[in-house]
């Protein structure tokens, strides 16, 4: 994918490397995007340069970590942490991804935030209101397991997506709540056991996993007593597996600091396969946690035709269209711009 910027005015729109790769798109927390009026085109904008470029870059699956909101169930903002009530944040992330339904499958992970009220005071989530199985047909075709939330209810909080790629290698997604309950861990673990599954490659997304120290993270000062975070996902479900191996997350940050919104780590797993481990955000960018959401940066991850190399890029849609701004479309340091090897 070549994306070199020569130049102060150098510029060059995303491209495949290879015309034969496919594409999966990563996307950060929106919730910064959604909690502020101003804000919320940034991240429709960031949708609809997805939708536009679907052939372009043979785009197969966009994933997004999670916190789709600032606050799941408020209804009186205090007009500093947001000015726009949950209901309107919940209908303005179902937006953005209006542009993407049946065109496209994603897969949205469960935040703190997406639970409680303002932030996971408890399980409940308006999470399968706004995005129910069967709201993306090209979603619903490729679910093939899924387990209950909080209520005793089947969502796809936590569910598995079977894709099959363009080149043949065969993917099964697990998309698991934030700081999974032990139920939800158990299974994740009887999915990844099965063996239809067994010459699969399992790729985990679920919402905090990595600080960016690269650490799996040990405990969040949160008020749930059934969850397991980053270290215990690790040594519960990823460590064990035998064909687990990538996992996506998102939710740390620092105000106006790249490097503190990411993460990356590879270990082996229980097969002696690499587990590339990547966390990606960018909601405290662009004025901090009151700022504008982000810059509109995402991911490109580019998967080559030999099955096993993945190029992955970050890249702005919102500083890419227009030519005052093109110049710093990409994020060329090394956090944010190298390659991996799946086995």
């Amino acid at each position: 994918m070549k994306n070199t910027v020569n130049g102060q005015n150098g510029y060059e729109a995303p491209k495949l490397s290879n015309k034969d790769s496919w594409s999966l798109i990563l996307l950060p927390d929106p919730q910064t995007y959604m909690k502020f009026g101003r804000n919320q085109g940034i991240f429709e904008l960031m949708t609809g340069w997805i939708e536009e470029n679907i052939e372009a870059l043979n785009i197969k699956m966009v994933l997004c970590t999670g916190d789709l909101v600032e606050q799941n169930e408020l209804l009186v903002t205090d007009k500093i942490n947001g000015n726009r009530p949950s209901r309107e944040q919940w209908l303005t992330i179902s937006k953005a991804f209006d542009k993407l339904d049946g065109k496209v499958p994603y897969i949205l992970a469960a935040g703190n935030h997406d639970f409680g009220y303002k932030n996971i005071e408890n399980r409940k989530s308006n999470y399968n209101t706004y995005f129910p199985a069967h709201r993306n047909l090209l979603n619903a075709k490729q679910l093939k397991e899924v387990t209950n939330n909080i209520d005793g209810l089947p969502t796809v909080e936590n569910a598995a997506y079977e894709f099959i790629s363009p080149h043949g290698r065969k993917f099964l997604f697990l998309n698991l709540e934030f700081a999974p309950r032990n139920a939800v861990i158990e299974w994740a673990k009887k999915v990844s056991d099965k063996e239809e599954y067994s010459d699969y490659t399992l790729v985990v997304l679920t919402h905090s996993y990595l600080n960016a120290e690269n650490k799996h993270i040990e405990k969040e000062n949160y008020p749930i007593e059934d969850g397991n975070y980053g270290k215990a996902i690790w040594e519960k479900l990823v460590q064990p597996s035998s064909n687990i191996q990538m996992v996506f997350s998102g939710h740390i940050g620092a105000s106006n600091d790249f490097k503190k919104h990411v993460g990356y780590r590879v270990d082996t797993n229980s097969a002696n396969k690499k587990v590339n481990q990547i966390t990606f955000n960018a909601q405290a960018l662009a004025g901090g946690w009151h700022g504008n959401g982000g810059n509109g940066w995402l991911r490109i991850l580019e998967f080559l035709p030999d099955k096993k190399t993945v190029k992955m890029h970050t890249f702005s849609p919102l500083f890419a269209i227009s030519p005052e701004t093109k110049s710093k479309a990409w994020n060329k340091e090394p956090y944010n711009d190298f390659s991996f090897q799946l086995d």
